[in-house]
């Protein structure tokens, strides 16, 4: 698939994996807001945390808000998928 043939979607996660903080934080809203499917909080605290690590201030606190919504558990399962996609993206 050329670049000219992806979805909004697959260009935000091309942009993800490479670590561009917007692109991460935009992958948060989305699954945070169910834009594109069901909402999912775990997805959204695990982007919004990495979005925040790499220097975007509202993915701070927009994590905040999604956890407050979140069991103890998924916060715990997002985090771990985070640190799971850190180690194999950088």
């Amino acid at each position: 698939m050329s670049r000219l043939d992806m979805s909004a979607r697959e260009v935000v996660e091309f942009a993800a994996q490479g670590g561009q903080h917007d692109a991460l934080f935009e992958m948060g809203l989305s699954c945070c807001t169910g834009r594109d499917g069901s909402i999912d909080l775990v997805q959204a605290h695990k982007w919004f945390n990495i979005s925040a690590m790499r220097g975007n201030d509202d993915a701070k606190r927009y994590r905040f808000e999604v956890a407050q919504d979140m069991s103890k558990a998924e916060i715990i399962r997002a985090q771990r998928l985070a640190r799971e996609w850190l180690s194999t993206v950088h």
